[in-house]
Order: structure tokens, then sequence, then C-alpha cells
């Protein structure tokens, strides 16, 4: 006869405690092979309803993934394009920037020294260093970009090996992921993985709306108060908004950084980050629960935790891919009985406020008999 085996809980913690560390050190070692995966997993869970459009209007499978990702590739490079232009105007200006930056810095510091009896000596020298480090980089800075830059091209180039792949392949992934279940687990599967499906397409096609409105509100904002680098800056301040929360505060710093520097006066400054509040009540109470919020119930505490994991874990990379995976998680718990309650922990469902009043007057009529009269 079959007997379970019962560990302590000290037993348990410490056996839970050993697993997440082994499967933290996996993701670490594995950065390389699983950042561009995962990547391919989402662009073509995206993509395949496209792929699948083209099918059915009688086109050969394999063509339809090529042309697929051809659309894909020349929307992609059209984005890059403009957006390389404008970041080479933009170093072309940095050294004017820095020198702006510098008088305003060497402004705020006489100010600051004749209020606060602070040294100018040190604030001087401490702009100049400053300064140094802006206008130029070190051998090992530029050794480190060149790495980044290598590994960067070299997953571009395996991002799309992967989603051809897994395009072509998506029936067999499909059915190799029912056959390691047990029959009696099939509808079940099938419910997650379709529901997956869903959650990955419907998030990511709401994020790529999201950026494409926000962008366009954020250009449009520095076009009228006359920011330069309009364009650079609306853009990758709606790439940053994706990163919730952390990405708001980072989009909006830089355009201010421009104003600070490029314009007369520094309410301009102030007149961008007025703008930009405007466009976050706008994403944040229209375009967000209309298109992002509604696929993906995560609330902010866990969200917030989720990128700052990510960042910590994979970079960059990680702060985009830990929302979608957190959403992933909540869904196989929202499944699974025994892991509900976190499901439930992840979600932003607030569970109703238990109103004791009434168990208090029960409590004090069965004490006090009389006080029921």
């Amino acid at each position: 006869m079959d007997t379970l085996l019962k560990f302590p809980r000290y037993a348990k913690a410490s056996l839970l405690i050993i697993g997440l560390y082994v499967l933290i050190s996996i993701l670490l070692i594995a950065q390389d092979i699983l950042v561009p995966l995962i990547f391919s997993v989402m662009i073509a869970v995206l993509l395949h309803p496209v792929v699948n459009f083209f099918v059915r209007i009688r086109m050969n499978r394999v063509v339809a993934i090529i042309l697929t990702l051809v659309l894909t590739f020349i929307i992609t490079a059209a984005l890059a394009a403009l957006i390389f232009r404008q970041i080479a105007q933009f170093s072309e200006s940095w050294p004017i920037l820095v020198d702006k930056f510098t008088l305003m810095l060497n402004e705020i510091s006489r100010w600051a020294s004749r209020y606060f009896d602070l040294s100018q000596w040190k604030v001087n020298r401490w702009i100049t260093n400053a300064k140094t480090e802006m206008l130029s980089m070190s051998n090992a800075q530029v050794g480190q970009t060149l790495y980044a830059l290598g590994n960067g091209i070299v997953t571009l180039l395996l991002i799309p090996v992967y989603v051809f792949l897994i395009l072509y392949y998506n029936k067999l992934l499909i059915e190799f992921i029912h056959r390691v279940f047990g029959n009696s687990d099939q509808n079940r599967i099938s419910n997650i993985i379709s529901e997956t499906k869903t959650v990955i397409q419907r998030y990511l096609a709401g994020l790529v709306i999201e950026a494409v409105i926000v962008a366009i509100l954020n250009i449009t904002a520095l076009l009228v108060l006359g920011i330069e680098y309009a364009i650079l800056l609306g853009i990758i301040g709606a790439l940053l908004n994706v990163i919730p929360y952390i990405g708001g505060i980072v989009a909006v710093a830089l355009p201010m950084a421009v104003a600070l520097a490029t314009k007369s006066t520094p309410m301009y400054s102030f007149y961008v980050l007025a703008l930009y509040y405007f466009i976050q009540l706008i994403d944040n109470n229209i375009i967000v629960p209309l298109i992002v919020s509604s696929k993906v119930k995560i609330n902010a505490l866990f969200a917030i935790l989720a990128v700052l994991a990510g960042n910590a874990l994979w970079g960059v990379s990680g702060m985009f891919l830990s929302i979608p995976l957190l959403a992933i998680v909540k869904l196989i718990c929202d499944h699974i009985e025994s892991l509900k309650p976190w499901g439930f922990l992840l979600g932003d469902t607030m569970p109703p406020i238990l109103d004791i009043e009434p168990i208090l007057k029960k409590i004090k009529i069965k004490i006090n008999p009389k006080d029921k009269k």
C-alpha cells in the first residue's frame, strides 16, 4: 500500500527556497536563450490570426507565414528608420545641449551657494566632471556598448527564425502539450492554452494601439510647445509608457530636460509636465481601461514588483516581458484549484468589506437580552 510522505513546514519552506534559487539561477544563466524565445512566442501568438487569415483565403501556409513576417519587418523597419534618423539629429546637437545644461547648472549652483552656504568651487568641479563624462566615453564603455549592440543584432536575427518555426509547428507544439498531461486534464489544458493565447493577443495588440495613440498625443503636445526633437521624444515616451508606472516617470523627464536646455525660460518644462500629466489622465482613464486593463487584471502592487524583478533579472527586456508573463501565471493559477488563492492575490478584484455592525448587535443582544427590547 502506498503511503504519502508528509514533510514538516520547515522542510517544505526549505525546499521552496531551494527551488526558487535554482529557478532564478537557470533564468539568469539561460537569459540569452530564453529572452529571444519568449519574445518570439509572444510575437508568433500575436501574428497567428494574420497567418490564419491568409490561410483561409487559400494561401499556402509557408507562404502565408513568410508574407506576414515580411509585412511585419517592413512596418518595424520604417519605424526604426524614423527613430534612428531622429537619434542622429539628436546626437549632432548633444554637445550644444550639454553646454546649455552646464550654463543652467552654473546658475543654479551660484544660487544654491548663495542661499545654502555651499562651496562654489566644489559645485563647479562636480559640474565639470559631469560634463566631461557626458561628452566622452571610456574604452571599456565603448567595448560594452559594442558587445551589447552585437548581442542585440544576433537577437534580432534569431527572433524572425524562431517566429517562423513556432508558427509553422504550431499544431505540433499544442499537441505535445496535450500529450504531456493525462487524459483527465485535456479540457483544462485546452482552456488554459486558448485563454493564454487570447490574453497574449489582446494584451499585445492593446499595447501597440496604446503606444500609437500616446505617441501621437506626445508628439502633438511637444510640437505645440515648440520642443525640439518632438518626434523622437514622443515615440520614446510612448515606448517607455508600456512599462507600468515606472516608464511614465522617465518618459516625462526626458522632454522636460530638453525643454530646460533648449528654451529661454524654465516654464516650458512645467508646460511639458502639465501636458504629459493630461495625456496620462487620458491614458489611464480612457485608453488603458478600454484597450489594455480589460484584458489583463493585475493589481498595481504586483505589477510594480514584477517590473522591478524583471529589470533585475533580464534588464530592459525583463521589464517589457514582466506583465505578460505575470498575466499568464495568474491565468494558470485561476485554472488550478490549489493555486486559485495565488491567482486572487495577483488580481485586482477587491473583496467586499465586511460590515461587522450587525454582528456586534447580535452579540450584544445575546449577552444582554434586555437590550432586545
